[in-house]
């Protein structure tokens, strides 16, 4: 269990791990402890808020370098997988293309153009969260890595190779969908705890989740690694945009 902790932080994560053989038994759980790293960032997230708020640091700062914390934490390999994607869909080429240009690890101009607006959009949410929002928020970053481990433990698979068959192919499929399934029970739990409009942000996720599934069979054939990182990353941002949103309409009314 331990050796399947540290390896799930060494895939991804740049947190320093002591080093472990990189073999299946040592990753037989590591799906299990993959939302721990969303805990680390959702951690993080909220300590800068709190300076935030004590300092009196403007908007503009606090929105930028929040966006910033899963990207050091993580060292954007689920960003990777969002360029990645932006790439191949712009491509207009058929299933087989998509998964090729997805291998290229040359970016393209469609993924610069989308990740700039990703980062805007995200900056801009991040700057307008109030204390029950960046809450939220950094529960999200939880909620949204149970929901991609569990899809990469559940749905099919568009490769029998990748970054996400060395984790998906030695796990012990049912204790980690069982795993996930109740750190995520937990999550909308907290999510819920920490204001009654925290429902809007899960049944955003939940959709996105079921679209995930769709868009990905349809387009790919099943998931990968790349896809996984792109629901990750627009998961994340769904779940902060909808628990700002819902939560000034609730101040309005």
């Amino acid at each position: 269990m331990l050796k399947s902790l540290i390896s799930a932080f060494l895939m991804y994560s740049r947190i320093p791990m002591p080093k472990v053989e990189w073999s299946e038994k040592n990753r037989r759980f590591s799906l299990c402890f993959f939302p721990l790293v969303g805990g680390v960032i959702g951690v993080l997230f909220l300590i800068w808020q709190l300076i935030c708020d004590r300092i009196g640091i403007g908007l503009l700062l606090r929105g930028a370098v929040a966006a910033a914390i899963p990207i050091l934490i993580t060292g954007g390999i689920h960003l990777d997988g969002f360029c990645d994607v932006s790439d191949a869909m712009a491509s207009w080429g058929d299933k087989t293309r998509r998964l090729e240009i997805m291998k290229d690890s040359h970016i393209g101009a469609f993924a610069v153009i989308r990740v700039v607006l990703y980062f805007a959009l995200e900056i801009a949410v991040y700057s307008e969260s109030d204390d029950k929002a960046a809450a939220i928020i950094a529960v999200g970053f939880v909620l949204s890595r149970c929901l991609s481990g569990i899809a990469a433990v559940t749905f099919k698979s568009a490769k029998k190779e990748g970054s996400l068959c060395a984790f998906v192919n030695p796990a012990h499929r049912t204790i980690t969908r069982i795993s996930l399934a109740i750190s995520a029970f937990c999550c909308m739990a907290a999510m819920l705890f920490i204001s009654p409009t925290g429902l809007f942000p899960i049944v955003v996720a939940f959709a996105f989740f079921a679209y995930y599934r769709h868009f990905s069979y349809k387009n790919f054939g099943g998931i990968t690694g790349d896809l996984a990182g792109w629901f990750l990353q627009i998961c994340e941002l769904l779940t902060a945009f909808s628990a700002v949103i819902i939560l000034k309409i609730t101040e309005v009314l």
